[in-house]
């Protein structure tokens, strides 16, 4: 099985749990015939089986995208201007036994 048949099976089902159809082997070799895949049926029943024990719109819902956005404001600074200066961060010591382990990234 070639991974575009593959891929091809995963968008049907994803088509199928949007559409509120059943993810049956016959709907996915449906789905993918619409789409010039061709996909045997076995196989596609072996994936509809799987379909039947996960929950893709639970799995879909779960998931994290994005870049994150802005950082949030910090909420404990005063809302006018405060005339008095930000005290100056106390350098930070490096060790050198932590960086060089030996060997680099391209070695």
């Amino acid at each position: 099985m070639g991974a575009n048949t593959e891929l091809g099976m995963m968008y049907s089902a994803l088509i199928c749990e949007d559409c509120g159809v059943d993810k049956s082997g016959s709907n996915l070799v449906s789905a993918c015939k619409a789409a010039g895949i061709t996909v045997n049926a076995g196989k596609a029943d072996i994936f509809a089986n799987l379909f039947e024990k996960v929950d893709l719109s639970e799995l879909l819902g779960n998931m994290s995208v994005g870049g994150g956005g802005a950082a949030p404001a910090d909420s404990s600074a005063p809302a006018g201007g405060d005339d008095k200066p930000a005290a100056a961060a106390a350098p930070v010591e490096e060790s050198e036994g932590d960086d060089d382990m030996g060997f680099g990234l391209f070695d």
